[in-house]
């Protein structure tokens, strides 16, 4: 049962939900309704998104995902397949009683746990399930000045890069997806893990880069794509969602001219942040990578609540492990079809 003034939202039936988000600073595009739309139509998860209102005024939200699957069971996940998405709170308190209502939402559908990518310190008794760490650039210097406070090695590989003719073009329709996923298939298959489907990928180019809010960045020299990003934009925060490249160039640095590309677009276009992603803690490579770009770097803490033992659990980083050695020796259909078998069940 709800608390009283808390309900259960589907994001999706209500036209009104972006504005309601409006007066949160610190909101992110996945919190919106294009993100749960993706979510929902590429792996048919249920928002259960729980909301307080004050009036007409949205006061506090805590959106979820109900991932149902055969192989995995049913449990709540705020939300899948997204680096960060913290409760948004008009005032001061009111996280307790936004978690104890998706826990007693938990109980009457069944899940098997409740995880929540941004640990809330209101939340009585919770502790640390995953550890990641965060960067974040601050672009409000303007473009010379966070050219100026890129690394030496990131500045040098820019030049490098576009001294033999690499440059970077910016798109939103799915001609640019379709090159961004087959520099991702190549990529993923290079670290041992299937591929997001492409229906993920359709999905987030009909919701949210149709809708004006992100682009896919990609390097090239010629008529090659070397490197591409997908990133998100919205409220005045750009978010770097995923990368690939071609590890056959990696000596020419298109990756670096790359996120340079899109740090100057944003910056541009007024963006004030640009958000690159979650890292393992294991990643030292990835994490001195975004580190040289000047960003700021932060941990980011998740919260997994265990219906069966009544408590907040720890859980452990999947991202490496035996089945890298397996997945990493397929042929790429094999792959891709993996991709398309799995990730329903690994939300």
């Amino acid at each position: 049962m709800d608390k009283p003034g808390l309900v259960a939202v589907d994001p999706l039936q209500r036209p009104d939900w972006d504005s309601l988000l409006a007066s949160f600073p610190e909101r992110s595009i996945f919190h919106g309704s294009g993100w749960a739309r993706v979510l929902r139509d590429t792996y048919g998860h249920r928002p259960f998104y729980f909301a307080q209102f004050k009036g007409e005024r949205l006061a506090a939200v805590l959106p979820v995902m109900e991932v149902s699957s055969w192989l995995t069971g049913r449990r709540g996940v705020s939300l899948p397949f997204t680096d960060f998405c913290g409760a948004l709170k008009s005032e001061t308190g009111g996280g307790a009683a936004l978690f104890e209502t998706a826990i007693n939402r938990g109980r009457e559908r069944q899940w098997k746990y409740l995880e929540c990518r941004a640990r809330d310190a209101a939340w009585d008794a919770s502790l640390t399930s995953l550890e990641f760490y965060g960067h974040v650039i601050d672009l409000g210097a303007g473009v010379e000045r966070l050219f100026q406070l890129l690394g030496p090695a990131i500045r040098r590989g820019v030049r490098k890069a576009e001294a033999v003719g690499i440059k970077v073009e910016f798109g939103t329709g799915i001609d640019s997806i379709r090159t961004f996923y087959a520099l991702h298939c190549r990529t993923r298959q290079r670290h041992g893990l299937p591929p997001q489907p492409f229906r993920l990928f359709e999905n987030i180019q009909r919701h949210i880069l149709g809708a004006g809010q992100g682009f896919v960045a990609v390097a090239r020299l010629e008529n090659r794509p070397l490197a591409a990003g997908v990133f998100f934009s919205q409220g005045g925060q750009a978010i770097y969602k995923f990368g690939a490249s071609d590890y056959r160039a990696q000596n020419l640095r298109p990756n670096n001219l790359m996120m340079w590309g899109a740090m100057r677009r944003c910056a541009e276009q007024g963006m004030t942040r640009l958000n690159l992603g979650r890292t393992s803690l294991s990643n030292e490579g990835l994490r001195r990578f975004k580190l040289g770009f000047g960003a700021e770097e932060e941990k980011w803490q998740y919260a997994k609540y265990d219906f069966a033992s009544k408590q907040f659990i720890k859980d452990i980083d999947r991202v490496q492990g035996w089945f890298n050695g397996v997945f990493g020796r397929l042929p790429l259909p094999l792959l891709r079809l993996a991709g398309c078998v799995l990730y329903p069940h690994l939300s």
